[in-house]
């Protein structure tokens, strides 16, 4: 059996309200052909307006499907996912 895929996002840079919105830039949701990360609000963060949050997070919610391409970690501006096995 193969090693387990880790993937891990640095929300120091993306999302959490930080250098990057990942609501503006979606690249690693666009380019990963098998649809694994997930867009949300962040947890447990108070929002202003709790009915329009504006402090979002991308998660990798399936990261059994990850194929390995690295095309998430090669297309995100900040370098914020990192890909390890």
């Amino acid at each position: 059996m193969g090693k387990k895929t880790k993937i891990k996002i640095d929300y120091s840079i993306c999302g959490d309200g930080n250098e990057i919105d990942p609501r503006e830039c979606l690249r690693c949701l666009k380019v990963c052909e098998p649809a694994l990360f997930l867009l949300h609000e962040s947890f447990g963060v108070e929002e202003e307006n709790p009915y329009d949050p504006q402090i979002w997070r991308v998660t990798p919610l399936y990261p059994s499907l990850c194929t390995r391409c690295m095309k998430c970690v090669e297309s995100c501006p900040g370098k914020a996912i990192q890909v390890t096995w």
